[in-house]
């Protein structure tokens, strides 16, 4: 079976090519004349047709403001509030907010208390410094202290590995260097208790 030709192109043809005959030629007493071109579209013409409106912005909820926060890290309901009223949301949008997200399980004091604990005790602070932060936060001292016990740190531990860390063996004889690391330790947030185990000093005397 013999294969159908392709159909030509028309705009390949003679005719639309601004070809004439010799005949044409002879009875026009001219060579043939190009058809007018279309006017070209310009740039600017081309990027109107296809730009597209803008949809108007959606300004977030203050619950999604606050979901936000949350999956970047754990917040305490007081550090939610002030954020939220300081992005503009009324007090009373952001604590029907928080409520929410507390019942739903993504807000929780007692889960960013033992977060907070963890990432202090972690940076080398002490017990002392990180019970006032959480009081910061607006957790009395029995949900401090439950943080606390929940972490388990061992703060003796902690503090003898940081100075020995900063420190060096120099510490076990030079008397000097033992009160650097004493007052180094206390300004951390660590007890008495836990500086002369840690340093062999008494900052107390």
């Amino acid at each position: 079976m013999r294969r159908k030709a392709p159909k030509p192109d028309p705009s390949s043809s003679p005719l639309a090519m601004g070809w004439r005959s010799g005949e044409d030629d002879r009875n026009s007493g001219s060579e043939g004349a190009h058809a007018p071109e279309p006017a070209s579209e310009t740039v600017g013409d081309a990027n109107a047709r296809e730009r597209k409106p803008r949809r108007p912005r959606v300004e977030p909820t203050p619950a999604q403001r606050a979901l936000g926060l949350l999956v970047r890290r754990e917040h305490s309901r007081r550090e939610l509030t002030r954020k939220l009223t300081a992005r503009g949301v009324e007090r009373d949008d952001a604590v029907a907010a928080i409520d929410k997200l507390e019942a739903a399980g993504w807000q929780d004091d007692t889960r960013f208390a033992e977060s907070l604990v963890r990432s202090r005790a972690s940076t080398g602070h002490g017990p002392v410094r990180i019970r006032a932060e959480l009081g910061m936060h607006g957790l009395g001292r029995e949900a401090a202290a439950a943080a606390m016990d929940a972490v388990e740190v061992d703060w003796n531990d902690l503090a003898r590995d940081l100075i020995r860390r900063r420190f060096g063996d120099a510490v076990a004889d030079d008397r000097d260097i033992q009160r650097k690391a004493a007052d180094w330790l206390l300004r951390r947030g660590f007890t008495g208790a836990q500086v002369r185990a840690a340093t062999r000093f008494d900052p107390d005397d």
